[in-house]
């Protein structure tokens, strides 16, 4: 791999096609790598068969995404503690450097009530792997605002060794995700890559497709020196075909490049 800022496709980008349709992807448009996200398909958990798929398309695998959603509540365990060590164990077998975690959900009270130093004794457990925690955002039900993680949607509130900064959900929450990533600082490690229109909800866009700053983050994080990856998330379910989906995930790898670039010297253009 070059020594640019790689560019991972997240396999949630090609839900609702299998994780293994997502390798296929990343290596027919030109991704560095891949994120896989792990959920209740079951090549998403099975380290043997990612590693075949690597080997295959040869695509790395670069961060695991724990499985932290709704729907993957019960994925290996209901213990969300056993899921964050399994996401660390499959990122240990993949040589993947990064796990993302989310922040507990509010129900998850035991959870929620040691999340923080729990997150410190599974980085002692497991040193190789760096644990990325997200920012999330608030919700709207029935007219009203609530936030369903504890302490908050905003984990630097908290404060953490690594973050993962997702614009998409800066957007969601209406919040600038550059002052988010000022206040992430150099532990954010690791960029959710997705527009959005700050209307409240969580949209994963096409960057440059939505008015968040995406293109200034990039930029910011190439001036910056930064040495953590680039995960594109985008929502493509509703594409009308696989070539419309490579297309938008084309377009999206393009423009992360481009605002990664190294900006040039204007001393050394050509008159």
């Amino acid at each position: 791999m070059s020594s640019r800022v790689p560019v991972l496709l997240s396999s949630s980008s090609v839900f609702p096609e299998p994780t293994a349709a997502a390798f296929e992807m990343a290596a027919t448009v030109g991704f560095d790598a891949l994120e896989v996200m792990v959920w209740t398909d079951a090549v998403s958990q099975d380290a043997d068969a990612l590693r075949v798929l690597s080997r295959h398309y040869d695509i790395p695998v670069r961060s695991v995404h724990a499985p932290c959603l709704l729907v993957t509540q019960r994925v290996w365990s209901p213990d969300p503690w056993e899921r964050l060590n399994r996401a660390a164990q499959l990122a240990e077998s993949l040589e993947a450097p990064t796990v993302v975690v989310h922040p507990p959900f509010s129900w998850q009270r035991d959870y929620a009530r040691n999340f923080a130093p729990g997150v410190a004794k599974m980085q002692a457990k497991h040193p190789d792997i760096t644990f990325a925690i997200e920012n999330m955002f608030p919700v709207k039900m029935a007219g009203r605002w609530f936030t369903p993680y504890t302490p908050g949607w905003d984990p630097t509130t908290t404060g953490f060794d690594a973050y993962t900064l997702d614009i998409s959900h800066c957007s969601a929450a209406r919040v600038d995700s550059l002052e988010m990533l000022g206040k992430m600082g150099s532990a954010m490690r690791h960029l959710h890559l997705g527009d959005g229109t700050g209307e409240g909800r969580d949209e994963h866009l096409v960057p440059g497709r939505g008015n968040q700053p995406c293109a200034q983050v990039l930029r910011s994080l190439a001036e910056g020196g930064f040495t953590g990856s680039v995960a594109l998330e985008v929502n493509t379910r509703k594409v009308s075909s696989r070539a419309e989906r490579e297309v938008d995930l084309r377009e999206s790898l393009e423009f992360a490049r481009r605002h990664l670039a190294p900006a040039q010297n204007p001393a050394h253009l050509p008159a």
